[in-house]
């Protein structure tokens, strides 16, 4: 059952311990796991990559069939329907047309004092994209980390997935990866897949940057090889939370938390209301809706644990209450949403108005769906262009420039104690 609370210091304390849901006492012994786990990768390449795959994923590969072939992925068209085909293209190309939106801009500017300024983004050499497998297959995800990598013009770009039982790639992702361009795929996936793509083994080359979501092994190897590679971000489980008031129709809102509480047993469902009566009917629909749930195992786990309705008196308050967990979804089904933007300051991706389901960002609006999770929208952003690419500073000073600001430049080094610094505009000057 989906618990309804109408006090605010027990809201915050819930809403906390939702948040925290990831930083649970188990975390080091996986940490440990992991920490094994990617040593040997980086120690022993391939030969740790075909055993752990042997040992997670029950499937025993030679190095050479590691990689996806072309045969596999032409095969792929003939396995999902045309209409399957005509949604992922639709898709991929509103994808596209919002990330083209976002590529950063090189600058120069030139001021009086002859001093040239600006800014140069390039691309990384390479990237590698972690795309999920397991409970479900996913295109989208596909598609969301993909197409930004291709807009960047990232000259080489590798994916990596988990294989299934049969120890096939599902024909639907292997088809996304080609629509937004990806022929380099290989079947490994969890923490060492990752250890793969920032180490590289004799198969898998190495890589600069690595992005997509996983679970909680592939996040920590994540976080593990950040630095030696660069990240998207470190992906909690999946959230929405969802302010409504009095018109909002409950059946569409108990749809919206049961779409996110699907996705995983830890995944966070939050309805935060104006309206006890609807606060009810939620409730009562969510139990109604879940009754014949093709997931209902793992939906009714995450509801149970996670899951949480809060009535609030004011939407400014339930504002306030959203601003706290920052979450990575937020749904604003209310009469006037464009009144709260303002008080909305942190959140992965706002859905504005009740014909806006979290659905249509998951699939095809063209935002990304990658999102800062357990509040790191306080500080993140969504993955996008720039995640592939990084800028370098242009500077050039003129002679008559650099005498200039000569007297201040050795001031401030005299100050740092760094004598060759002051004499390294000295000597130029005098």
């Amino acid at each position: 059952m989906l618990r309804i609370i109408d006090r605010q210091t027990e809201a915050q304390t819930e809403l906390k311990r939702i948040g925290d849901r990831n930083n649970g006492e188990d975390i080091q012994p996986k940490e440990a796991i992991v920490r094994e786990i990617v040593t040997k990768v980086k120690q022993t390449g391939d030969r740790a990559l075909l055993e752990y795959t042997e040992k997670f994923d029950r499937q025993v590969y030679t190095a050479d069939q590691l990689k996806v072939t072309g045969a596999e992925l032409d095969a792929a068209y003939q396995q999902i329907s045309k209409d399957l085909l005509s949604a992922i293209q639709v898709a991929c190309q509103k994808i596209e047309a919002f990330h083209r939106q976002r590529i950063p801009k090189s600058w120069v500017q030139f001021d009086e004092d002859e001093v040239v300024l600006g800014k140069r983004y390039t691309p990384v050499d390479r990237a590698g994209l972690y795309v999920p497998g397991g409970r479900a297959s996913y295109p989208s995800t596909v598609l969301m980390n993909a197409v930004p990598a291709k807009v960047a013009q990232v000259p080489h770009i590798i994916m990596v997935t988990p294989p299934g039982q049969d120890g096939k790639i599902n024909p639907a992702v292997l088809v996304a990866a080609q629509e937004a361009g990806i022929e380099e795929i290989y079947r490994v996936g969890g923490a060492q897949a990752v250890g793969a793509l920032a180490y590289g083994t004799e198969t898998i080359p190495k890589v600069d940057v690595i992005t997509g979501p996983g679970n909680i092994y592939v996040t920590l190897a994540k976080k593990m090889v950040y630095g030696t590679v660069g990240i998207d971000s470190l992906a909690g489980p999946s959230e929405v939370l969802i302010i409504a008031d009095e018109q909002a129709n409950p059946i569409h809102v108990a749809a919206d938390l049961l779409a996110q509480a699907e996705h995983d047993p830890m995944a966070a469902a939050i309805l935060i209301t104006t309206d006890s009566n609807l606060a009810r009917q939620v409730q009562h629909e969510v139990s109604q809706q879940l009754a014949h749930h093709p997931r209902k195992v793992l939906t009714e786990k995450a509801i149970a644990h996670y899951g949480l309705i809060v009535v609030v008196e004011s939407l400014a308050e339930a504002a306030e209450l959203s601003n706290l967990f920052a979450p990575e979804h937020l749904e604003l089904e209310i009469a006037d949403p464009w009144d709260l933007i303002e008080q909305i300051r942190h959140a992965g991706a706002i859905f504005i108005g009740n014909s806006t389901p979290e659905a249509t960002g998951d699939y095809l609006a063209g935002p990304n769906h990658t999102l800062p999770t357990s509040g790191a929208a306080r500080y993140a952003s969504a993955l996008g262009v720039e995640t592939f690419m990084k800028h370098s500073s242009l500077i050039q000073y003129s002679s008559t420039a650099l005498k200039k600001m000569s007297s201040t430049i050795q001031i401030l080094a005299q100050a740092e104690g760094l004598p060759s610094h002051s004499d390294s505009v000295k000597f130029r000057t005098e």
